[in-house]
């Protein structure tokens, strides 16, 4: 029996009595990959990316390991809930317009404490006071580096179009900014590789591709390194007191730690290790998060049908965005209808064994988003499922 297929069986006598569709965490999956995560990232404390987790359960799983210290979280109400929850270190990664938000972090001094928001602009400080209303509690603020590579004198831009921030001159005067400003203070500074840290560099079936990858990412992790120290000096000399710098990302965990300029590391991903995170040579983690659809017809000879299965991605629309058929091995979409949203027809030798009611296992392109699809998590360890916790969603919070 394959190591696949001894998962195959775990998973179904663990989730024998439940009917799907079912989502599962993989406990023993789960903690090696964040004793992974530990590792690579070298001493410095990890961040957790909630927005890969979207469960309070796991968040608080996780950081009760040596190695995890804070929230990495995606939105400013999401950010707020959790501090209400008692998480004491939430750094907002995006940016947000959310007024009445504002209004709730500057008139509560325990949120102000707990909360750091993202600014790469002077607007969104004019935004920030607009909405304060009544409240005078000093907003924490962390400032965003846009980490792209820029080539040709900036003809040519490789990476995520975030912050309008790239030189380290530009950030100080930003922290300049905030500085003069009352009711605000500068704690940190933030910056996402994600061209390095989100794209896989060993792509099946592309050589070259895969190549290019890795040359373009290795030029990216040294213009970076010399950037970002850069930019830490000129805000230092702005900001000394500067609590953190926040680097990094799953697939770059070690790179990124290995920047005498950086202080902790984000990484959320790489707890469930969804599909985008097998091509990658830097690492390897096991599947942790899973998802079940049941089997409700048999069309014909190779040939099955699961209930629902649709669940795409986020990003830039292709066959990478889609879950994969894991569960048995062998299966694969049909090309003509791919996955479903009521339905999804899988083709193989491997359908002509399974029957009405049988269980097919997912894993899903992203982590967290799967959270949006279900309201409970069914947490499996060895052959048993030992507790069920709810989902952002099962506890009625959809941030997004």
């Amino acid at each position: 029996m394959t190591a696949r297929a001894a998962d195959r069986a775990r998973y179904d006598r663990a989730t024998a009595h439940l009917d799907a569709p079912v989502a599962i965490v993989d406990l023993d999956a789960f903690d090696a990959n964040a004793d992974d995560l530990v590792r690579r990232a070298g001493g410095k404390p990890i961040r957790v990316a909630s927005k890969s987790v979207r469960c309070r359960a796991l968040l608080e799983r996780v950081l009760a390991r040596d190695g995890f210290r804070g929230i990495m979280s995606f939105t400013l109400a999401e950010s707020l809930w959790l501090a209400r929850s008692g998480f004491d270190d939430v750094l907002l990664a995006y940016p947000s317009a959310d007024r009445a938000g504002y209004a709730e972090l500057a008139a509560d001094p325990k949120l102000a404490a707990a909360v750091t928001v993202m600014v790469d602009d002077v607007a969104q400080l004019d935004l920030i006071d607009a909405a304060r209303g009544d409240g005078r509690e000093v907003v924490r603020v962390c400032l965003e580096l846009d980490t792209s590579l820029r080539l040709l004198g900036g003809r040519v831009r490789v990476g995520a179009r975030r912050s309008p921030l790239h030189s380290p001159a530009e950030v100080a005067e930003l922290a300049r900014a905030v500085a003069r400003r009352p009711g605000f203070r500068v704690v940190g500074i933030m910056a996402y590789e994600g061209h390095i840290a989100g794209v896989g560099d060993a792509i099946a079936g592309r050589p070259l591709r895969s190549r290019a990858v890795r040359l373009m990412q290795a030029a990216a992790r040294r213009e970076l390194a010399e950037r970002r120290a850069a930019v830490v000096r000129a805000v230092r000399a702005v900001v000394p007191e500067l609590e953190f710098v926040n680097g990094g990302g799953t697939g770059s965990v070690q790179h990124t730690a290995a920047e005498d300029a950086v202080t902790e590391i984000a990484a959320g991903s790489g707890l469930y290790v969804p599909r985008l995170f097998d091509n990658y040579t830097s690492f390897s983690g096991r599947p942790a998060a899973l998802f079940a659809q049941p089997v409700v017809r048999r069309p014909g000879v190779g040939v099955v049908t699961v209930l629902g299965g649709g669940y795409p991605a986020s990003g830039a629309a292709g066959p990478d965005r889609l879950p994969v058929p894991y569960l048995p091995e062998g299966l694969r979409y049909d090309p003509q209808e791919g996955p479903g949203e009521v339905q999804t027809p899988l083709l193989g030798s491997a359908a002509d064994d399974l029957l009405i009611g049988d269980k097919v296992w997912f894993r899903h392109a992203k982590a967290g988003e799967l959270c949006e699809r279900f309201d409970v998590l069914h947490l499996v360890a060895g052959d048993a499922v030992t507790d069920t916790v709810p989902t952002y969603r099962g506890e009625g919070r959809t941030f997004l």
